[in-house]
């Protein structure tokens, strides 16, 4: 197995609040699931969470009740970059690719995932406790100091009441959980700006964050026209849309003191019910800035017994996007490596896309950058490189290799 030295330091944070109105399916990962197991006493520490593997809460039937992805749909905006509370889960995901003034490379991850405790009727329950709420919240963090050789994450939890998290389009775009924020710098209601630029903002016990996102490229609709199928069967899909190459400034403190940092940010957002077959069990996802100027999103959903499903999307510097034809696609594993847990996974590739004149490797800038909490993955900042020895960056997210297999 490949190995390269590095410290981690994991932080958890306690739930808040008093029991959930109202209990419901977990989606992408275990935020429903730990926020109830320890809603009844509210000052419990969150330790030893169970290990589960965020595959297992996409599968299965979906809840009636709520919406599903079946086809393609009009976006709308400042609506959509919003909550969608007909759906059972939604997340807002940012990882970004920094540089110090010194030259010295940070990743950074943050994540705010929703989930549907309850079918739709709003976040607040009519008649019942300022405490009671239909949605709960998760939010990951973590940072990578490649110069350091270290690797930090944190995780949140918290109800969508009593301000404690929540997300809003407007007057002004927001979602958060305590401080942890990503919202405009502007009102984006109408009449008013845009959603950038985005002011992203997060502090925990080690490290404070404080970075300003512009739009660069133009907004990316993934899959067909922002329907990402995830399967066959109908509503085994999400609705998706990309960031893919936002210009990223400002400050973060670590302890080795306060860092400028600039790069370049890629930003997700999806929503959905249920989107994995029985068959899959779990995804190899790829955000890659090439060397080229291009920019290429890529997953692989793997299946038991089976081929996996690929899919993905190039999008050139001008802006401009196609779909990546599945058969075009050759993703080899070149290396792995193993978690002091026991989880084995991917850890260099290399990629090619025959129609698209891409060939390319791609290796993790520090081996260990997995997510230890609520459930395990890996996510983690990465350089790639093609033929003629230029190099570019990005993120990759694994899941399925850890925790406990999945339930049917």
């Amino acid at each position: 197995m490949s190995s390269v030295p590095g410290h981690r330091e994991d932080g958890r944070r306690r739930t808040r609040g008093a029991g959930l109105a109202q209990r419901g399916r977990v989606a992408r990962g275990a935020c429903v699931a730990l926020v109830t197991l320890t809603a009844c006493a509210p000052d419990a520490p969150v330790e030893g969470p169970p290990r589960l593997d965020p595959a297992t809460s996409l599968a299965g039937v979906p809840d009636s009740g709520f919406q599903r992805a079946l086809e393609p749909r009009p976006f709308r905006f400042p609506e959509d970059h919003g909550p969608h509370p007909d759906f059972r889960t939604e997340w807002w995901y940012v990882t970004a690719n920094l540089r110090t003034d010194a030259g010295e490379e940070l990743g950074l991850q943050f994540t705010l995932f929703r989930s549907a405790l309850a079918p739709p009727g709003g976040d607040e329950i009519p008649g019942a406790s300022p405490w009671a709420t239909r949605q709960a919240y998760m939010a990951h963090l973590a940072l990578a100091d490649v110069a350091a050789g270290r690797f930090r994450s944190w995780e949140r939890f918290g109800r969508g009441a009593a301000g404690i998290a929540g997300a809003e389009a407007t007057p002004r775009f927001r979602v958060w959980l305590d401080d942890w924020t990503l919202s405009s710098v502007q009102a984006t209601g109408p009449g008013a700006g845009g959603v950038f630029p985005l002011a992203l903002r997060a502090t925990t016990d080690s490290v404070d964050i404080d970075l300003t996102l512009e739009q660069g490229r133009p907004l990316v609709l993934q899959g067909e026209d922002g329907l990402s199928r995830k399967g066959d069967a109908p509503g085994q899909a999400s609705y998706y849309y990309s960031f893919t190459r936002m210009p990223v400034r400002g400050r973060i403190r670590t302890p080795r003191g306060l860092l400028a940092v600039d790069g370049v940010a890629w930003m997700d957002r999806e929503w959905s019910t249920s989107v994995l077959s029985d068959d899959q069990e779990g995804w190899d996802w790829f955000a890659l800035h090439l060397p080229d100027g291009r920019d290429l999103m890529l997953f692989e959903l793997r299946a038991r017994g089976g081929p996996p499903r690929v899919d993905g999307t190039l999008v050139a510097p001008d802006g401009g996007s196609r779909a990546v034809a599945p058969g075009d696609v050759t993703l080899d594993v070149l290396e792995r490596w193993e978690s002091p847990d026991g989880a084995v996974y991917p850890a260099g590739w290399r990629i090619r896309i025959a129609s698209a004149d891409v060939d390319v490797t791609v290796r993790p800038l520090l081996a260990d950058q997995e997510l230890r909490h609520a459930f395990r993955y890996w996510e983690g900042a990465v350089a790639v490189e093609d033929a003629a020895g230029r190099s570019g960056r990005g993120y990759v997210e694994l899941t399925g290799y850890a925790g406990r297999p999945l339930q049917r």
